[in-house]
C-alpha cells in the first residue's frame, strides 16, 4: 500500500490531524542530510512528516503539464480543508485518482481517507502554506470515517493536554517530561513554544467537539462536516489573510526560483507553489509559459526543470 522503507530511511508515523491545525502551522524543521526527514510543526507541537487525514471530497481536478497529468484537490473535515496533490511522477496512483475524479464529476460526494507527506510553500513575505502529497487513499463508509474522527480527536486532545501542561513548566526536555508531557511530544512542543506567539487553543477544542458530535451520530449529514468555503476562497482563512490581493503566479515562480539560486526546480514544484499560494493551476501553467517563451525571464535547461535566466 505504501512504499517500503529503505535500510537508511526511517519511515515516519502518519499523524492523525485535523485540517485547521495543519493549515495554521508556519514552522518548518528541515532535515539536514539525505535521509533526514523534514517536518511541519504545528502550534500544538505535532511534528508532521506524514499524515493520515480524512473527510468529504470537496474538489478534485486533473491538469496537463509538460511532465504529464497531475491532480489536485481538497478533503474537508469538521475544521476545514486539507489541500492535496498527486504528482505526474506518481503514475501508480493515477488510475485510482481518475476513478475519484469520475465519481466527483458525476456529482458524487464521498468520504476519503488519505495518507500523505507534508508539503509547504513559503511566500515572499514569509507566509507558509501547507498541503499534502498523496501516498495512498481509499474511499470509506461512514463507520470507518467515524473511527478516523475519533482517532484524530483523541490525538488532538492529547496534544492539547500536553501543550497546556507545558505552559506551566520550564521549556526543556527534563522539566517537560517531569511535568507529565509524553516523551514523543516533547521535542515538538519545545519547537512550537519557541516559535509561536501565545494563542487561544479553544478553536482546536471546538473542532474536536464537532468531530466527536459527527462521530456519535448527533450530526449525520456529509454536508455538515464543515461549512463550505466561499466560491472565491482558495486557501483557509488564516492563510488568505496573509495575502494582499489576487495571487500573482508569475511572482511566486520568480520568488521560488530566485530563492534556489542556480538549483533547478521541477515543473510540478513551480505549479504546486502557485496553487499552495492560492493561484489556479491554469494560471500557474500560463505564467510558466509566459516567463519562458515571452518575457524570457526563466529558461528550461533540462526538460521539465527551470531556473532564472541570468543577465549577461
Amino acid at each position: 500500500m505504501i512504499a517500503q522503507t529503505t535500510r537508511k530511511r526511517v519511515r515516519q508515523s502518519a499523524v492523525r490531524i485535523f485540517a485547521q491545525e495543519f493549515a495554521e502551522a508556519s514552522l518548518i524543521e528541515e532535515g539536514t542530510g539525505e535521509y533526514e526527514p523534514s517536518f511541519v510543526v504545528t502550534k500544538l507541537g505535532a511534528k508532521v512528516n506524514r499524515s493520515l487525514v480524512g473527510g468529504v471530497i470537496d474538489r478534485i481536478e486533473r491538469r496537463e503539464g509538460n511532465s504529464g497529468p497531475y491532480y489536485s484537490g481538497q478533503i474537508r473535515d469538521p475544521t476545514g480543508a486539507h489541500y492535496f496533490d498527486v504528482a505526474s511522477f506518481q503514475p501508480e496512483l493515477h488510475a485510482d485518482t481518475e476513478e475519484l475524479l469520475a465519481r466527483f464529476e458525476s456529482g458524487d460526494r464521498f468520504l476519503l481517507i488519505m495518507v500523505g507527506r507534508a508539503r509547504w510553500f513559503e511566500s515572499e513575505d514569509g507566509g507558509i502554506f501547507t498541503s499534502i502529497r498523496a501516498e495512498d487513499f481509499t474511499v470509506v463508509d461512514k463507520d470507518r470515517y467515524k473511527s478516523w474522527l475519533v482517532e484524530a480527536a483523541d490525538a488532538t486532545l492529547r496534544r492539547l493536554d500536553a501543550h497546556s501542561t507545558s505552559m506551566e513548566s520550564e521549556l526543556n526536555p527534563a522539566a517537560l517530561e517531569a511535568a507529565g508531557v509524553p516523551p514523543d511530544l516533547v521535542d515538538g512542543l519545545i519547537l512550537s513554544r519557541g516559535h509561536y506567539a501565545d494563542f487561544d487553543s479553544e478553536g482546536y477544542r471546538v473542532g474536536v467537539l464537532q468531530a466527536l458530535s459527527l462521530a456519535s451520530g448527533r450530526t449525520d449529514s456529509l454536508e455538515s462536516v464543515a461549512p463550505a468555503p466561499e466560491p472565491e476562497q482558495t486557501q483557509p482563512a488564516e492563510q488568505t489573510e496573509s495575502l494582499t490581493g489576487p495571487v500573482d503566479a508569475r511572482q511566486v515562480i520568480l520568488d521560488l526560483l530566485s530563492s534556489k539560486g542556480d538549483e533547478l526546480v521541477d515543473y510540478d514544484s513551480l505549479v504546486g507553489a502557485c496553487t499552495s499560494a492560492g493561484a489556479l493551476r491554469e494560471e500557474a501553467e500560463d505564467a510558466i509559459e509566459n516567463l519562458r517563451d515571452i518575457s524570457g525571464e526563466i529558461h528550461e535547461p533540462r526538460f521539465g526543470f527551470f531556473q532564472l535566466l541570468q543577465d549577461g
